[in-house]
């Protein structure tokens, strides 16, 4: 596992932010996460795509570009109203005429409010600890990624493997 090995090489974790991906959290339950608010948005946006065409999508995006901005009380108000208006909209049902199975009807509105509202004790943490000036982006680190990529992908023929040796040089010094 990745942390252990860089808790063996001596980092200490005093907070983390995550990209969103799934099972990762689980894994820093005893330090401040916080999730990045671009890759939030980029999960509404997969969901209810630039221009959404229901009125219940667009002000939920709406909603959701006011994320970085916003503060945590604010942003969680909104939301709660918007759901309780919205509910019964997201309760909607289809049913399948041939095998008789129902569906929701708004299923990529659901799934858009169900990240925010997963996702929602973990995008303001920055705030609660300002002492560790935790970002609310990945931004620096996938800037140090891209960087490493640049190094690496300039010899295209290099297999994984002499790539991956000269990642960890870079990294050891």
């Amino acid at each position: 596992m990745g942390r252990i090995t860089l808790e063996n090489q001596g980092f200490k974790f005093k907070a983390i932010v995550l990209d969103g991906r799934p099972g990762v959290r689980n894994l820093f339950l005893d330090v401040p996460v916080q999730m990045c608010h671009f890759h939030q948005k980029q999960i509404i946006q997969r969901y209810l795509t630039l221009n959404p065409k229901l009125e219940a999508s667009l002000e939920l995006k709406a909603i959701s570009d006011t994320l970085t901005y916003a503060t945590e009380k604010e942003f969680t108000q909104k939301l709660l109203l918007w759901h309780q208006k919205w509910q019964e909209f997201l309760k909607e049902r289809t049913t399948d005429q041939i095998t008789n199975r129902w569906h929701y009807t708004h299923k990529r509105t659901r799934a858009a409010f169900r990240s925010l509202k997963t996702n929602l004790p973990y995008l303001f943490t920055y705030l609660k600890y300002p002492e560790l000036n935790i970002p609310k982006t990945t931004n620096s680190l996938e800037g140090s990624f891209s960087w490493l990529k640049q190094k690496v992908n300039i010899h295209r023929g290099f297999t994984k493997e002499l790539k991956d040796k000269i990642i960890n040089y870079i990294l050891q010094n």
